[in-house]
């Protein structure tokens, strides 16, 4: 009785789970001494449920991933020991259920399998061929699939009675609920150092070297390669190009179209079936009785359907003299078009452009002048490696041919020059002062090689070296701390009726807002310290560039009645109780799994493992 209680439902999705198991891996079978990987208590864990998993399991991540796995591989991320541990704990159930007496009767089997879709036939209904066919490419008997189908039944109905009972308090989801949809009514005003009453002075040496050796971070030089670049950048080639008037024309009527463009209109065309329909459209916008957009939508369509763009004479057909002719927007027609009689609607007038050669020569010249510098530069790289290779330094290569010698002092904060192309920079980072300059290419077409002379560690510098940086960064802090006080100071005018508007501040009133909301302009702890503030309440919030006035208008307690809110609850409450199932089911599983005790098989497991790849 007690297997009847498991869901129909659940039953159709355990057996479907266990079929796809089952089929997977065809007929392979371990027979004799290799037939179990392990035991749970009295139960054998079956060395071909654990090919078949893992076979399902390389599948899975195949198909999830697109990538396909060798058993190595897998064995480096513990997939195979995931797949082995879920079994283990898989049997022990089955093991327990065995144990405390957990039987299906066959009349319940039975119902399940003939509810399983692979083994019906067109008509929906039990086919015993199906079922015979299925099993037969699966390699089992009937005997063992069923035998499998009660041990996962019987299972099921463990783990229900297990967890199944389990549901969350509602004053737990209350709480949760409570806690993030209550929102805060508040005030706030910035004010910012140029607001400052007293601006700071200069430290003395005591505050001053108090400072610097509080922020000694702030001070320190990054890691720095002293490094020697040779770059041939297009902008130094490009002078020397010398460039032919007639390859420029070539150029120019390469992209004539973009240089003469003809008149153009721009045009909506409604088509309609026959030239009767089309006549009695124009008859009847001639009449004021209709107008081109009721027209439209009268054929169930948007103006976006009809819209052709700036369209040419030609793009028009037929129709073109007739639209082109119009000297102001209006519509025209019937016209005949490849689709059949149409209405035109012109609704602007795109003059033509023109574009002689001469206006844009000097552009074409700077174009080609650039293409040309970066084929060059491409076209040398064969030669500078073979230089390189034989020895050459990137002094001679700068000295013999025409490549720019550089020197920069590079961390990872560098950016400028040579520096702030992409290329560079990861060069940079990856070679070592053992490594040989090598031709690099860069995005523009130019190219360099560097070559690292001495890498400097982390230093410190001296109070002298940073003397002014460390003085303005005092100054910068020094400055907070007294608009911090001068924002203090206001603080009991707002308890005696003062706002912030009164005292010649820009005052913001933000309403419903929850803890997770971005406030632009303000700190990220205020909604911190909004939500710890109670009404009435004023406090000082500092920032980076300044301060933040904050006071609280009013808590608003979370709505728990809306509709919404039962939603919410409600999907929260059932995930989790199904969490906390879960929780007790690992906790339950654990358990027996240490009362069974687990012996396994080495030599069958790596048996098993053989067969993959």
């Amino acid at each position: 009785m007690a297997a009847k209680q498991v869901s129909r439902t659940l039953g159709w999705i355990l057996m479907g789970l266990v079929m796809v198991g089952l089929v997977g891996f065809g007929a392979t079978n371990f027979g004799g001494t290799l037939r179990s990987v392990g035991t749970v208590g009295d139960t054998e864990i079956d060395a071909g449920r654990y090919l078949r998993d893992l076979d399902s399991e390389l599948g899975a991540f195949e198909a999830s991933t697109g990538q396909s796995l060798t058993l190595a591989q897998a064995q480096q991320i513990g997939l195979d020991q995931q797949v082995l541990g879920r079994l283990i704990a898989t049997v022990a159930l089955e093991n327990e259920t065995a144990r405390l007496g957990i039987s299906v009767g066959d009349a319940e089997i039975r119902n399940q399998v003939v509810e399983i879709a692979a083994f019906q036939g067109v008509n929906g209904k039990f086919d015993r061929q199906a079922y015979d066919f299925a099993l037969q490419q699966s390699g089992l008997t009937a005997r063992e699939f069923e035998a499998s189908l009660r041990s996962e039944v019987a299972r099921t109905i463990l783990q229900s009675a297990v967890a199944g009972g389990v549901a969350n308090a509602p004053a737990y989801t209350d709480t949760l609920f409570g806690y993030a949809r209550e929102s805060r009514d508040f005030t706030w005003a910035a004010l910012y150092t140029d607001q400052l009453e007293t601006q700071p002075g200069q430290p003395d040496d005591a505050a001053l070297s108090a400072y610097y050796d509080a922020n000694a971070q702030a001070f320190t030089l990054p890691q720095t390669k002293q490094i020697t670049y040779a770059w041939l950048d297009p902008e130094s080639v490009i002078p020397t190009i010398a460039v032919d008037e007639a390859e420029l024309r070539a150029l120019y009527d390469e992209r004539i179209d973009e240089y003469m463009v003809p008149e153009r209109r721009i045009v909506e065309r409604l088509v309609f079936g026959t030239d009767a329909e089309a006549q009695n459209a124009v008859d009847r916008i001639a009449a004021g009785d209709v107008t081109f957009e009721a027209l439209v939508a009268e054929r169930d369509l948007a103006l976006t359907d009809v819209d052709m763009g700036d369209v040419t004479r030609t793009d028009l057909g037929d129709a073109g003299d007739m639209v082109f002719d119009l000297t102001e927007p209006g519509i025209v027609g019937p016209a005949p078009s490849p689709f059949g009689p149409a209405l035109f609607r012109m609704n602007a007038i795109l003059t033509a452009q023109e574009t002689p050669f001469e206006t844009v020569k000097a552009e074409l010249q700077g174009e080609y002048a650039a293409d040309r510098a970066r084929r060059q530069i491409g076209d040398r790289v064969p030669e500078l490696d073979d230089l390189m290779a034989g020895g050459a330094t990137l002094e001679e290569l700068a000295a013999d041919h025409g490549l720019t010698l550089g020197k920069i002092g590079w961390s990872t904060d560098t950016s400028d020059g040579i520096a702030a192309y992409d290329a560079f920079r990861s060069a940079a980072a990856a070679t070592t002062a053992d490594d040989f300059p090598e031709i690099t290419l860069l995005s523009d077409g130019g190219l360099f090689a560097l070559r690292v002379d001495a890498v400097e560690a982390p230093r410190l510098q001296t109070l002298d070296e940073v003397r002014d940086a460390a003085i303005k960064a005092w100054q910068d802090q020094e400055a907070l701390r007294l608009l911090t006080l001068q924002a203090e100071a206001l603080l009991p005018r707002f308890g005696d009726g003062e706002t912030p508007s009164t005292l010649g501040l820009t005052e913001v009133v933000e309403q419903g807002q929850t803890r997770d909301a971005f406030i632009e302009g303000t700190p990220p702890a205020l909604l911190s310290e909004v939500f710890d503030m109670a009404p009435g309440d004023w406090r000082v919030v500092p920032d980076a560039t300044g301060v933040v006035l904050v006071g609280l208008d009013a808590v608003n307690a979370a709505n728990h009645d809306s509709d919404e809110a039962q939603q919410i609850k409600t999907a929260f409450g059932d995930r989790m109780s199904q969490e906390i199932g879960l929780d007790i089911e690992a906790a339950f599983s654990a358990t027996v799994q240490a009362q069974a005790g687990i012996t396994l098989n080495r030599p069958v497991i790596e048996a098993v493992n053989s067969q993959f790849p």
